[in-house]
């Protein structure tokens, strides 16, 4: 299904958080316009990256859930759009990453721009122009239409200047929205407007002692204690936060920026800056951070979080810009557990858009995952199915799985297959990673031990054509000949005495695609190792 198989009708129903928000910008139009300031040219989206250190998870999530706006707000209204990703590569180092190499060559150019750092790397003509470059690498990987714009270049090529001469013109107007934020010591030396020392290359967190809004000129006290003298066009001075994001929406006509809730206080005070430039702010939310696995913000600094490379070495990007597209509005935790659920939802929805029409596809996350272009393959099995057929024989063999799957689902086409071979990777390096390490199997109670012996013998006497739901029952009527007062107790035990572990699969399917007999073999292998050890539990 693409985009012309929709109506203007399933477009304006669907109610995704994209489509609101794309809804919201086309609001925000609409206002300028009957203010007389009609956005000309293409809609710009921006996001934003400080190449003090190389992008991470957020990065991704902060372009994949613009580009599913964007996508969402072409579909609407047909309008041309662009999607700005700005690096904030003007910025002053401020303190030396613990993880990058060259400590001392940095630490011998803190306080002076990203842009004119010697790169502690060697391979590029900067320590941005390093990071930067990774930054391209990596949005180029996940296949996002974005334009790269380094703040340097913006500054230095008189793109900002406007920008820069108007905030001298609204000086004191930015001054009094500003000043009663901060503390008592720093509205003492604040200024909007950094220089950039000519002596040092520093730049200056330093009071501005004249300034002429006619031709852009300001005096300083540079860090000898002398007067300098400079103008604020051509990159010889930047924009201090707030007044930076504000000038640079300013400048580069932003009509749209998502950002983290930790921003609130900035976006609402650069809101108020732009519109002192005269400009208007952009539409957009403030979405929750990622939460580590004891529920604390993730930070870079503390490492508690997942990266990027990690994610991927377990399931494929679409499922990480499901797990984005997910409520963005909502704290979510993000840890290794959550990746072969996020994984089998995606299949999942994958699977459900061919059957779906009008507004209900295009709520699909799939949808705007592949922003139209939903593939028609999926895998035969799940990612769970797969990995608790790992799991159960201790499996690492991808052509003895490939065998597994070829077995359950016979029907299988080549495209499906293929599909299914980064799949059984993914499984492999998630079971030595995650699932073998914690394993730890219980002996079963007496009656469980009953249970488990009527279910290996029932399984043992069947043929293998058996259907999933017969297995099932199967399994449901072992538990019941032994009076399980709650049958979840029951599946409990087969997971903790035959698998290691407290959750695991449904056992139809699971039966199925490992074979009854072979289940069976399973399930008296388990109670063998009990006798072995000692018996059975209380």
């Amino acid at each position: 299904m693409t985009d012309t198989d929709f109506t203007a009708e399933d477009f304006e129903a669907a109610k995704s958080w994209p489509f609101q928000e794309a809804r919201s910008l086309i609001k925000r139009l609409d206002q300028m316009e009957k203010q007389g300031k009609p956005k000309d040219g293409p809609v710009v989206f921006e996001t934003g990256y400080g190449p003090s250190g190389l992008p991470h998870i957020g990065t991704f999530g902060e372009v994949a859930r613009t580009s599913m706006v964007r996508n969402a707000f072409e579909a609407l209204t047909g309008r041309p759009s662009r999607i700005v990703c700005f690096s904030d590569d003007m910025d002053g180092l401020r303190k030396v990453p613990p993880n990058l190499p060259n400590q001392s060559l940095l630490e011998q150019n803190l306080q002076r721009p990203l842009s004119s750092i010697p790169d502690p790397f060697g391979t590029h003509e900067s320590f941005s122009a390093h990071n930067n470059a990774r930054l391209r690498e990596f949005l180029d990987r996940f296949g996002f239409e974005y334009e790269f714009v380094s703040a340097t270049d913006a500054y230095r090529s008189g793109r900002m200047d406007d920008a820069m001469m108007r905030m001298l013109e609204v000086y004191d107007e930015v001054l009094d929205i500003l000043l009663p934020t901060l503390g008592e010591e720093r509205r003492a030396t604040y200024s909007p407007i950094l220089p950039i020392s000519p002596t040092t290359g520093r730049v200056l967190y330093v009071p501005l002692l004249e300034r002429d809004a006619g031709t852009g000129d300001v005096v300083f006290e540079d860090e000898d204690g002398s007067r300098a003298t400079i103008n604020v066009k051509g990159g010889a001075a930047k924009l201090q936060w707030k007044a930076d994001w504000a000038g640079r929406w300013y400048a580069l006509g932003v009509d749209y920026e998502m950002s983290g809730e930790d921003l609130t206080e900035s976006v609402r005070l650069s809101n108020r800056i732009v519109k002192a430039l005269g400009g208007t702010p952009p539409a957009g939310f403030q979405y929750q951070l990622f939460l580590d696995e004891e529920g604390r913000k993730i930070s870079k600094s503390k490492g508690n979080g997942l990266t990027i490379d990690q994610w991927l070495r377990y399931a494929a990007p679409e499922s990480l810009s499901l797990y984005n597209f997910t409520a963005p509005k909502k704290a979510k935790k993000l840890y290794f557990d959550v990746i072969p659920k996020t994984a089998d939802e995606y299949r999942t929805h994958v699977e459900k858009y061919e059957g779906q029409e009008g507004a209900k596809a295009l709520d699909n996350p799939a949808w705007h995952i592949h922003r139209g272009d939903v593939p028609g393959v999926v895998p035969p099995v799940s990612f769970g199915l797969l990995l608790n057929i790992v799991d159960a024989g201790g499996i690492d063999d991808p052509a003895v799985l490939r065998g597994f799957v070829r077995k359950y689902r016979p029907g299988a086409s080549e495209a499906e297959m293929a599909a299914t071979e980064p799949l059984i990777g993914y499984a492999i390096n998630y079971f030595h990673d995650f699932v073998l390490p914690k394993k730890s199997y219980r002996a079963p109670t007496e009656q469980e031990a009953q249970a488990l012996g009527i279910l290996a013998e029932t399984l043992d006497g069947m043929s293998g054509e058996e259907d999933e739901g017969t297995l099932q029952t199967a399994v449901f009527d072992a538990g019941k000949a032994v009076e399980f007062k709650n049958l979840r107790d029951w599946f409990r035990a087969i997971y903790e005495v035959v698998f290691g572990q407290s959750e695991g699969p449904r056992m139809g399917p699971f039966a199925k695609i490992y074979g009854p007999k072979e289940t069976a073999e399973l399930i008296r292998g388990a109670l063998a190792r009990t006798h072995q050890e000692g018996g059975t539990g209380a």
